[in-house]
C-alpha cells in the first residue's frame, strides 16, 4: 500500500534499545511500529512508506539479512542500521544491500533524528519516481510497432532523414510518426520524451547525463540535434 502516512520501522530485539530509538523518534512526530525481530517485520510489512531503523544483530535474520529480504521483494525501503561494533566489511555488506548508513552505538541524537529526516525524503522522492515511471509506462503501451521503432531512434539521437533511411520509410512517415508519439506520450519536446523513455527503462541518470552532453555537441553534417532541440 503507498497511501499510508510515512512510517518509521523499528526491528531491534533488545527491549531497552527499542525503547529509546523509538523515544527519540517520536520527538519528530512521526508514526513509529516497532518488532523484536526481522521476521516479525517482514511478516507484517506491506510496502508501507516511510524509513527502517534496524539493529545489525537479531536473532534469526540480521540486519544485513532483512535488507537483503526487502530488495528480493523489491520493496526498497531506506534502512538505517544502528551497531554497536560496526567494522569496514559489515559497513560495505550494509551499504551493498542498501543501507543509508550504518550508525555506531553509542550515537547523538541529531545524527539519529538527521538520518531519519534524509531517510523520509529519499523514500517520497523514490516513491513520486515510481508513480511517474508507471504513469510513463502505460503511455509508451499506447505506441504502435511502427512508433516504437522511431521512438527508440530518436532517443538514440538519430536524425529524422537517418531514421527514414534505417526503416525504409519516407522522411514525411517519420515526421508525423514524431508527432503522434508525442501526442501519446504527452510531452512537447524531444529532450522530454528522451527522458521519459529512460525513467521507464530504469535508466534515467547514467544515459540521460550522456544524451545531454551528446545535445551540447556542435551538429554534424549540418543537421543537427534535431532529436533534442526541436519539438513539434
Amino acid at each position: 500500500m503507498t497511501d499510508h502516512q510515512p512510517t518509521v520501522f523499528i526491528v531491534d530485539d533488545d527491549s531497552e534499545s527499542l525503547d529509546s530509538v523509538r523515544t527519540l523518534i517520536c520527538v519528530l512526530d512521526v508514526p513509529v511500529k516497532t518488532f523484536s525481530s526481522a521476521e516479525a517485520f517482514l511478516e507484517a510489512y506491506d510496502g508501507e512508506p516511510g524509513c527502517l531503523v534496524t539493529d545489525l544483530r537479531l536473532p534469526g535474520l540480521s540486519g544485513v539479512e532483512l535488507l537483503e529480504q526487502l530488495s528480493e521483494r523489491d520493496q526498497l525501503l531506506p534502512a538505517i542500521v544502528i551497531s554497536g561494533y560496526a567494522d569496514v566489511s559489515v559497513t560495505v555488506e550494509a551499504m551493498q544491500q542498501g543501507a543509508l548508513t550504518l550508525l555506531e552505538k553509542p550515537y547523538r541524537e541529531n545524527d539519529l533524528w538527521k538520518t531519519v529526516g534524509i531517510a523520509l525524503a529519499q523514500d517520497l522522492r523514490t516513491r513520486a519516481l515510481r508513480q511517474e515511471r508507471n504513469g510513463i509506462r502505460c503511455r509508451l503501451t499506447t505506441l504502435t510497432p511502427d512508433e516504437r521503432s522511431v521512438l527508440e531512434l530518436i532517443v538514440d539521437g538519430i536524425p529524422n532523414k537517418m531514421i527514414a533511411e534505417k526503416l525504409d520509410v519516407g522522411l514525411r512517415t517519420v515526421e508525423a510518426r514524431r508527432r503522434t508519439i508525442l501526442n501519446k506520450m504527452s510531452v512537447k519536446s524531444i529532450a522530454g520524451l528522451a527522458r521519459d523513455f529512460l525513467i521507464a527503462n530504469d535508466l534515467e541518470r547514467p544515459i540521460y547525463q550522456s544524451l545531454q552532453a551528446r545535445r551540447e555537441q556542435p551538429p554534424r553534417d549540418g543537421s543537427p540535434d534535431d532529436c533534442f532541440s526541436r519539438g513539434r
